[in-house]
Formats: structure tokens, sequence, C-alpha cells
């Protein structure tokens, strides 16, 4: 797989929340951890962010130890510094600090330098009717694009 083709999605997010607005947040990481996510053994399932002295991490996104590693391998679920300007840190601290929004991580990729890249979302949860709903539009899409093949 080349290295723009890695794209790990946190597919739970877009079903458990309201994705409200999108950034585009860069990812301190070690060497065999940028290894292991071009291998694409990351999951960010489960994963969260929160503040820590003005500073967003990111915690619980596994990444898998790499296999050529030594020695110096990272651990898999440390907290891991996300890189976002002053404004954008600013206005979600605010948002977080309102009841009801968290910060969630929507997608890991590769960007064209080769750096890696943490797409995250600001969030509301949805209530139980919120993803039944969600889930008979789904299958009524499937039906019609399955009527639509035929």
């Amino acid at each position: 797989m080349n290295k723009e083709g890695i794209r790990i999605k946190n597919k739970r997010a877009s079903f458990e929340f309201f994705l409200i607005e999108k950034f585009v947040a860069g990812i301190v990481l070690m060497g065999t951890e940028i290894k292991a996510i071009r291998e694409g053994k990351a999951n960010l399932n489960d994963s969260y962010c929160t503040f820590r002295d003005h500073e967003l991490y990111v915690q619980a996104l596994h990444i898998s130890e790499y296999s050529y590693g030594t020695y110096n391998n990272h651990e898999p679920k440390r907290d891991r510094k996300l890189l976002l300007n002053f404004r954008e840190l600013k206005k979600l601290s605010t948002k977080v600090k309102e009841k009801g929004f968290t910060i969630v991580p929507v997608t890991l990729f590769i960007n064209e330098k080769g750096r890696a890249k943490l797409e995250i979302a600001l969030a509301k949860g949805k209530h139980h009717y919120d993803k039944r709903e969600d889930l008979k539009k789904k299958d009524s899409k499937r039906e019609m694009d399955r009527y639509a093949r035929y």
C-alpha cells in the first residue's frame, strides 16, 4: 500500500455522535509509531481527546508495536499530543466546557508530505432514538440501491 493510501477511520464516531465541526491536527509520534501507521496497524475505536495544560492530547489511540522495532519500541496506548494553532485550540476548549460536547478522532491518515495527520471533530452525543433513525435511513438507502440495481 502506498503511503498516500493509508486512511484509518473511526466508523463508530459518526454513529455515536453528531459531528459538528472538523479539524485536521498534526500528531507527535515516535519513529516506530509512524512506521506502524504506514503498515496500517492503528485503531481509533474508543479513542478521545482531552485538554491538559492548554494542550490537546489524544488518549486510547492504539498503535500496534512496530514488528521490526527493538528494545526502544513504543507503548501502544500512550497519550499523544495534537498540534493545532492557538485559535483552533481556544475554540475547541470553550466548546468542550459546554455541556454535551466532546472531541472525537475521526480519521488517521498520512498526507502527501508523508506526515501523519489526525482528523478530529467537535461532537455532540446522540440519543438512542437518533441512532435508530440513522439505522432506518441506512436500511432504506440499501433497499433503494438494491432496487436500482435490478
